[in-house]
């Protein structure tokens, strides 16, 4: 058993679309980082960065954070989407690294900048924005002889990516450029796995 402790955002929802995709039963702890939940003793002590995901693998006593290092464990775990074959490995795992570094820094600032501040600064807005739409460039030129974001196998970094790409409508973006990456978020959202995990908590 599973014991995820969560938020309703696309970090969090890496994990639990992650879960469900292998089947593993979990149980969720919500930690609603709204009211500061992520900052009590008994969350630090799981994650001493106060951020969400978390996991706790009650199975091996293993507690794993960071919402790029919970998918590997859980492909490790179950041997399930991620390859075994080194060079295929690492080209996913590569692809991971970028939504960690890139995909989901850049995406998150612009949120924040566009929808949650209580300053509008146009200089931050403009380069967040700018940042993104490259990315999705990136990925959409990535997609272009595709099915999945590493081939035609659909892996930890699909995941990883979705739940970002998902929300470019609330930070106000258009995927209507990038047909190839908007061909693959809609083929990725069909998959059951991912519609129950983007529904946690």
């Amino acid at each position: 058993m599973i014991d995820l402790y969560t938020f309703g955002t696309p970090n969090g929802r890496k994990a639990s679309i992650m879960l469900e995709e292998v089947e593993l039963p979990y149980n969720v702890h919500n930690v609603d980082i709204t009211k500061g939940d992520q900052f009590t003793p008994e969350f630090v002590a799981i994650n001493p960065n106060s951020k969400i995901p978390a996991i706790i693998d009650r199975d091996t006593g293993i507690t794993v954070f960071e919402s790029g290092a919970i998918p590997i464990y859980l492909a490790e775990k179950t041997g399930k989407l991620l390859p075994t074959d080194q060079k295929d490995r690492f080209h996913v795992i590569e692809w991971l690294m970028l939504q960690m570094g890139g995909v989901g820094p850049m995406f998150g600032q612009l949120s924040h900048f566009k929808r949650f501040a209580t300053e509008q600064i146009p200089y931050a807005i403009a380069r967040y924005e700018k940042e993104t739409l490259r990315l999705y460039a990136v990925l959409d030129t990535q997609l272009s002889g595709h099915e999945f974001v590493c081939g035609g196998d659909y892996s930890i970094a699909d995941i990883a990516i979705y739940p970002w790409v998902a929300v470019y409508e609330f930070v106000g973006l258009t995927l209507d450029n990038h047909r190839n990456l908007k061909r693959w978020m809609e083929a990725v959202q069909q998959r059951p796995a991912v519609q129950r995990g983007m529904a946690v908590p």
